[in-house]
């Protein structure tokens, strides 16, 4: 089993905001290279494509979160609810380099994309589920909404769903990078059905034998 030391209890919400700041570098640096020309001879879609990246990345850290504790016991559930910050951050920025630089605030053009390209309709439907894990990640919602918080969140799977078909229609061809991550979500939500009995096996192992009895 791989041990990682673990982090002191008062160095915890530090750490935390420290994963903010590192994970908000990537769409600093990408910003900073759009506006001083250093994305190519389109920016805006490059910078687009690459923050879409980053916010898929994100999506796959959420979900990796769980199976790292079941099979390495590498026990980093408090950065849970800052990766999926992060990834809704992300898919934010996306959509708004989208509306904002692409479209230049043409709601009507924003409209018919939504209607017409399937990608962006799956793209605007994985938004609005990670709107609403986005406003209900904080401790106040988990006790007002109890196990209704548990199962609504659990849409994390069918937002990295969404997303990984998003990506794939969107590039129109599926190279080494897409089908890393493509691999790397489809292989999270196997897990996911495959959890209870794994964890079942693994509980068996460890539970001592108990000892033969003469008769």
């Amino acid at each position: 089993m791989l041990s990682i030391p673990a982090l002191p209890r008062r160095y915890h919400a530090a750490s935390i905001w420290a994963l903010y700041v590192v994970g908000l570098c990537p769409a600093a640096w990408y910003f900073y290279q759009a506006a001083t020309g250093g994305l190519g001879f389109n920016p805006v879609k490059t910078f687009e494509h690459l923050i879409g990246i980053w916010a898929l990345r994100f999506i796959i850290l959420t979900l990796a979160v769980t199976p790292l504790r079941d099979i390495l016991g590498i026990n980093w559930i408090r950065y849970r609810r800052a990766l999926g910050l992060l990834a809704f951050y992300y898919v934010v920025f996306h959509f708004s380099v989208y509306l904002l630089l692409d479209l230049q605030l043409n709601f009507g053009a924003v409209g018919s994309d939504i209607v017409r390209r399937p990608y962006i309709t799956i793209g605007f439907a994985c938004l609005l589920l990670l709107i609403l894990l986005a406003v209900t990640s904080n401790n106040w919602s988990i006790r007002k909404l109890g196990q209704t918080w548990v199962k609504m969140h659990k849409l994390i799977y069918l937002v990295a769903l969404g997303g990984a078909l998003h990506y794939v229609l969107a590039v129109k061809s599926v190279t080494l990078v897409p089908f890393i991550h493509i691999a790397a979500i489809g292989l999270l939500l196997a897990y996911r059905p495959l959890r209870k009995p794994f964890l079942n096996w693994k509980r068996g192992k460890t539970r001592p034998a108990r000892p033969a009895t003469t008769t």
